[in-house]
């Protein structure tokens, strides 16, 4: 079976988009500044100000620098918004945001 150069091109770059996507952060737009995920709490802050509401979650067990060590770390939920009808909550663990959700607010 004869294959096109075009063919394997796509075949090996196949994995590699699938691999960018699901590594690829969340980010949010606050006025003319953006946020993404790895973000600290404070760059958060200054880019984006005070949230209408913080919340702690908890703690939650992550995995240490060394192997099979692990980390105890805050579990801290923010609300922005409404902006255009929407609510962001942006979850952070261990101070770094992991998280950006939206939703449309009852309003």
């Amino acid at each position: 079976m004869k294959t096109t150069p075009l063919l394997r091109i796509a075949a090996l770059l196949l994995p590699l988009s699938f691999a960018a996507t699901a590594t690829q952060a969340a980010s949010l737009r606050c006025s003319s500044k953006l946020i993404s995920t790895g973000d600290v709490t404070s760059d958060v802050l200054s880019r984006c100000g005070e949230p209408v509401s913080r919340s702690f979650l908890g703690y939650k067990q992550v995995p240490g620098e060394r192997y099979g060590e692990t980390m105890e770390v805050a579990v801290e939920e923010w609300i922005y918004g409404p902006w255009s009808g929407m609510l962001y909550f942006v979850r952070f663990e261990g101070n770094r945001l992991s998280d950006i959700q939206s939703k449309r607010s009852g309003n």
